[in-house]
């Protein structure tokens, strides 16, 4: 038996500037981008050389519901985990590129970490392992 995680879904105010945060600021691959409907697309979106790794599902939000959980997924704690072979390159990178990180680096016994907001306000790890 074989199982894994494909995708994430992450609730987006619109495609193309989740898009363009995810792939020009965080430098993530676009994957696919396929209308489904005149209002809805399949978007994924994955970091650059991650081979098996889950990607994310930029999914418009379609109603009022929706549209209060943009930014706020999990309640402000960290939503995701992006582990990096490079700490500091990505993290001079990111800043760089305005992304706000709201926690400074720090080494854990883990390894190398520190928390930033997406586009959105949703709570990312950049880590490097140990």
């Amino acid at each position: 038996m074989e199982q894994y995680l494909a995708h994430i879904s992450i609730v987006v105010n619109d495609y193309d500037e989740a898009i363009q945060f995810y792939t020009q600021i965080l430098g993530f691959q676009l994957i696919e981008d396929t209308q489904l409907t005149p209002q809805k697309r399949w978007v994924l979106v994955k970091p650059t050389g991650s081979k098996n790794g889950c990607a994310i599902l930029l999914a418009k939000a379609a109603n009022d519901e929706q549209l209060s959980r943009v930014g706020n997924q999990t309640g402000q704690r960290v939503f995701l985990f992006l582990y990096t072979d490079d700490f500091d390159r990505d993290f001079t990178n990111y800043t760089a590129n305005n992304v706000e990180f709201i926690r400074p680096p720090v080494l854990e016994p883990y390894g190398k970490v520190a928390v930033f907001k997406d586009l959105y306000g949703n709570l990312w790890d950049l880590i490097q392992p140990t």
